[in-house]
């Protein structure tokens, strides 16, 4: 606590002998950032640039890119910044904001997969209602929910925190996670209770809904010819998978808040950074490599074909 600007300063105690390994960790995780921010980002260039990816689906795919992106920014440059500090602190409202952003963004997500199965039941499902359904007025609702219902409920939370008295000032983490609620004297049982709500309606219910909806899909392709069962495949499989990983990483995350004092710091770390690097590299890949049109762009970037103008000219100077 600063007496004097009478702001409170939380100290990360999650890093490991970071005196001795300052550089290697910030070099990684360096590289890890721009990793993660360049192929999100090229994939929702490639979704903003190509007409033919203007489709629901792929508009729900680069509002889900940007959010690892978003999420990438809020962990990743206050990590660097603490590699090179002597002493690895934040303020408490700078620690409640990166709270607030991590987790609307990660309650987002979920709303943002429940859009991608409702979408793919209606084209699978009713593709000739398909066009009259998925307009873009109901894509943009879709997308304002996804964000701001989350958001509304996580600040709820954050402000009930900011309120509350804090009785340690060392998180048992390298960033404001769920560790946070860890700080508290005694937990409010309005932020509590508040916060199982928030867990139904953010969390449970959304992915009880793409369950169902994943679900209703899969007896409709059971039942249709191999080319629509091949086109249900190719489309809904990225999403579950995506859908899997990122629901026991949030497990994981809850898990990680109420396990005990005496658990070993290094295996917290490594857990920890399962939350950081995992997520943000694994939906890139999936999309790029899995999704046949934005592999096709993918592909065409990297690797342009050759003119074939080109190939007649070289053949002609050859000749000579």
């Amino acid at each position: 606590m600063d007496e004097e600007l009478n702001v409170t300063y939380i100290t990360f105690d999650g890093h490991v002998e970071i005196n001795k390994y300052r550089y290697v960790y910030f070099f990684i995780m360096f590289t890890l950032y721009i990793l993660i921010t360049c192929s999100n980002s090229i994939i929702i260039y490639l979704i903003l640039i190509h007409k033919n990816l203007h489709e629901p689906m792929y508009i729900f795919i680069a509002a889900l890119l940007l959010n690892v992106v978003i999420y990438a920014t809020t962990i990743y440059p206050k990590l660097l910044i603490d590699f090179l500090s002597e002493k690895q602190i934040i303020s408490y409202s700078a620690c409640l904001f990166q709270f607030f952003i991590i987790y609307s963004l990660g309650c987002s997500e979920f709303f943002l997969l429940a859009a991608m199965a409702y979408d793919r039941y209606v084209a699978i499902c009713k593709p000739l209602q398909y066009p009259t359904i998925m307009r873009k007025s109901t894509v943009s609702i879709f997308l304002v929910i996804a964000w701001l219902v989350p958001a509304s409920n996580i600040a709820v939370q954050a402000i009930g925190m900011a309120k509350s008295k804090l009785c340690s000032f060392h998180l048992k983490s390298i960033f404001c996670n769920n560790t946070i609620y860890t700080l508290q004297c005694v937990r409010s049982r309005l932020v509590t209770v508040f916060g199982i709500v928030s867990y139904l309606d953010l969390v449970v219910f959304p992915i009880v809904f793409i369950v169902f909806t994943y679900t209703k899909i899969f007896i409709v392709t059971y039942r249709s010819c191999k080319e629509i069962k091949k086109k249900a495949a190719e489309t809904c499989l990225p999403h579950m998978l995506v859908l899997i990983t990122f629901s026991c990483l949030g497990v994981y995350d809850v898990i990680m808040a109420r396990m005990e004092t005496d658990f070993p710091k290094t295996a917290r770390l490594i857990m920890t950074l399962q939350l950081a690097f995992y997520h943000p590299l694994f939906n890139p890949f999936i999309y790029g490599l899995k999704m046949k049109e934005i592999s096709k762009h993918l592909k065409r970037l990297f690797c342009p074909p050759v003119c074939p103008e080109n190939l007649t000219q070289g053949a002609s100077l050859s000749d000579a």
